[in-house]
């Protein structure tokens, strides 16, 4: 039976028409499935799935999604993290980050001693709670190629488009091209725009995949936005709790210490 399959350009591209076209006929496409994103349960047959091909240096694994909650995409992981998703697939699980806690990852293009911290969290905005994710360096980020020991990664961002946060009470602006991987209910990767057109690469992402709360994962499929808040090392620090985590981001805010950006869930805007 047909399916109401999305299959992007890109992913086309990828698998070729051949099997494009078999998974529109229903060939080789589930009727059931666990949404790659939200991990609850999806129908191909009843509603619009998209097609999410996640590529590694030498493995590649199509998954299905609603198509509400992301669109048909390529997505490029490192190999480590695709065969951990498969071990989650198949019941064998990757271990995870404690929820909400830091997950560290290599910092591209910065020290080689430094990685990035990433904290999930909720923060009230407008009476709103809105799913953040807080990145802190281990230590000082020396801009590429520099010689010396100041710290760039505030004015690194700020290049980037992040902008400067002066009030927690307002939601932070749009980033474009820039996007959070959220896959199999596990928080992925940060993804920034590739080069030349080319497909979104990695900014920051898991050794593990980093597990999320309950409660930040239904804000972030209900939102389809998460806000990045990025801070100095030695700003925030690791918080045991939210609202712990609130007053140390006002504080690195009041003392200009914190940029941040909105970006779309498992977009590539």
């Amino acid at each position: 039976m047909p399916r109401m399959l999305d299959v992007s350009e890109d992913v086309r591209a990828e698998i070729g028409d051949e099997e494009a076209d078999r998974l529109l006929a229903g060939e080789n496409a589930p009727g059931s499935y666990d949404c790659t994103s939200c991990r609850t349960p999806g129908d191909s047959e009843q509603e619009r799935t998209s097609t999410v091909l996640f590529v590694g240096e030498e493995t590649a694994v199509l998954a299905f999604a609603h198509a509400t909650c992301i669109p048909s995409q390529v997505v490029t992981v490192s190999e480590e993290q695709l065969q951990g998703a498969v071990r989650s697939i198949t019941g064998g699980g990757p271990q995870t980050a404690p929820a909400g806690g830091p997950s560290p990852a290599p910092l591209a293009g910065g020290t080689e001693q430094a990685v990035l911290g990433v904290t999930s969290g909720l923060v009230l905005i407008e009476d709103e709670l809105h799913p953040a994710l807080v990145v802190e360096p281990t230590a000082p980020i020396a801009r590429p190629g520099s010689v010396g020991s100041g710290d760039e990664f505030l004015p690194l961002l700020i290049e980037q488009g992040f902008l400067p946060v002066s009030d927690l009470d307002q939601k932070p602006t749009a980033l474009g091209g820039w996007s959070v991987l959220l896959a199999m209910g596990q928080l992925h990767a940060i993804l920034q725009p590739g080069t030349a057109g080319a497909q979104p690469v990695a900014w920051w992402q898991a050794h593990q995949p980093l597990q999320v709360t309950e409660g930040w994962r239904a804000a972030a499929n209900k939102l389809q936005t998460v806000l990045v808040f990025a801070a100095p090392v030695g700003s925030i620090g690791q918080q045991p709790r939210e609202d712990l985590l609130r007053d140390a981001l006002e504080k690195a805010a009041a003392n200009g210490r914190l940029v941040a950006a909105a970006m779309p869930l498992a977009g590539t805007s």
